[in-house]
């Protein structure tokens, strides 16, 4: 069992765990939650009325967040030709084709987001392994094999705040929606982005409540129930 601090002893006397709370109401908490030295990460969790083990009841895809991450974005292109030459001009940090295959395979991950031509799947899949489990390999699914002209697109997405998320083998999904620094009226906007981009994410062998349950956290705060059904409605 875990033994916690006198700091987070006395965040966790802030919130009613009885309660849910609405949005703006659980951000504030969390504001005055939040004790740590450093500037922690906001995240939801978001425990889903679906079963992770049905192919037909899988909840994965990209939410854009208005205000972003509160981090640089280190983004890496697959990319030859006139394609890498549009990547670099719209800010890519690292473009490349069999340089940045062999770097990879060699140990080097020093990137947030990968984008990639469908040209370059052919190379890039050996690579599944590598980046798969670290959430970093190109899928058409998630926007990140995109065709050359939409590159400048796809990196301008992924340098706003782009997130992706997923069903877990649990049925709950986690994902950050900001920093613990941003403002109240920022964090509300990122959530709301997200919950919206989850709803659209529904599949279709969804049955019964969707999202069962929501609490949001901070990297080392008490969790908040949210009240959802402001934004749900």
């Amino acid at each position: 069992m875990a033994v916690h601090g006198k700091k987070y002893k006395e965040s966790v006397k802030l919130v009613n765990r009885e309660s849910a709370y609405l949005p703006r109401e659980a951000i504030e908490i969390a504001k005055k939650a939040a004790f740590a030295g450093f500037d922690e990460t906001v995240e939801l969790h978001l425990r889903m009325g679906v079963d992770p083990r049905s192919a037909d009841q899988q909840v994965r895809g990209i939410a854009l967040l208005p205000n972003g991450l509160g981090k640089k974005v280190r983004i890496l292109v697959f990319a030859q030709g006139e394609a890498a030459r549009a990547a670099e001009a719209a800010g890519a940090e690292y473009v490349g084709g069999d340089d940045l295959v062999n770097k990879i395979e060699g140990g080097w991950l020093d990137f947030d987001v990968s984008i990639s031509t469908p040209d370059m799947m052919g190379k890039v899949g050996k690579l599944g392994k590598i980046l798969g489990r670290r959430g970093l390999m190109p899928n058409p699914k998630s926007g990140t094999v995109v065709a050359p002209e939409d590159l400048p697109r796809a990196i301008a997405d992924a340098r706003k705040g782009r997130v992706e998320f997923r069903l877990d083998r649990t049925a709950i999904i986690h994902v950050p929606i900001g920093k613990i620094s941003f403002d109240e009226a920022k964090l509300l906007e990122n959530l709301t982005a997200l919950v919206e981009a989850v709803v659209k994410a529904k599949p279709s062998g969804a049955k019964g409540q969707y999202i069962r349950s929501a609490f949001l956290t901070t990297t080392m705060g008490p969790g908040i129930r949210l009240d959802l059904k402001p934004l749900l409605a």
